[in-house]
């Protein structure tokens, strides 16, 4: 694993009670772009009212990392889109995700190892715990619960295939998308498992 591509920052774990949540993050991003209220009670939380404003706030949060073109291809693209947005607003939000992304499943995929085993999680959960105090508590169940729900995310993303398998899939990537990434920043790309030599020719492409 290459250290360099692990962030100093310190981590936000608050997706560890929120998972992907594909349906209502388009939910909240359309609400944004029509500048309407969510009925976060109701829609989000199930008639509960403190479930459903903590919900609220952590896909704000979420979309608040998008960029606007990014926000209209979460809200309007096709399901594969919806799902590749909802993934990289997650891997802005949370370092830990962003990461394992780049430090496992990217340098995995890009020598052709295509398995992600419960050991390569542990590994790296070592090796940022080193760099990272906040984790210091973390008891073996939480550990356990990180891992369940880094690998849900994971597959609920088009990542990998399944948790229990855990089989990277390669990422099809529309230009649109790519094209935001690109006038975002480009080192997004890298949350998609993108090689350096394709970002380098994408960006030169479409970087205006």
């Amino acid at each position: 694993m290459n250290e360099a591509s692990i962030s100093m920052n310190k981590y936000d774990f608050s997706f560890a009670v929120s998972f992907l949540r594909l349906n209502e993050m388009i939910l909240v991003a359309k609400a944004y772009l029509e500048n309407r209220p969510v009925d976060f009670v109701n829609e989000l939380g199930i008639g509960k009212s403190s479930a459903g404003k903590r919900l609220l706030l952590e896909f704000e949060k979420r979309i608040s990392k998008l960029t606007i073109q990014q926000l209209k291809l979460l809200a309007n693209g096709d399901l594969t889109t919806q799902k590749q947005i909802a993934y990289l607003s997650a891997c802005k939000t949370y370092g830990f995700i962003r990461d394992f992304a780049v430090a496992v499943l990217r340098e995995k995929y890009l020598v052709f190892d295509h398995q992600i085993s419960e050991s390569d999680f542990i590994s790296f959960y070592r090796r940022t715990n080193d760099l990272h105090p906040e984790m210091d508590e973390f008891t073996e169940q939480t550990i356990k619960k990180l891992r369940q729900v880094t690998f849900k995310i994971l597959e609920q993303a088009g990542l990998i295939d399944a948790v229990r398998n855990s089989l990277i899939i390669p990422q099809i990537m529309d230009d649109t998308i790519a094209k935001s990434i690109i006038h975002d920043n480009p080192e997004w790309l890298k949350v998609f498992l993108i090689s350096d030599i394709d970002i380098n020719n994408w960006t030169n492409k479409w970087k205006t």
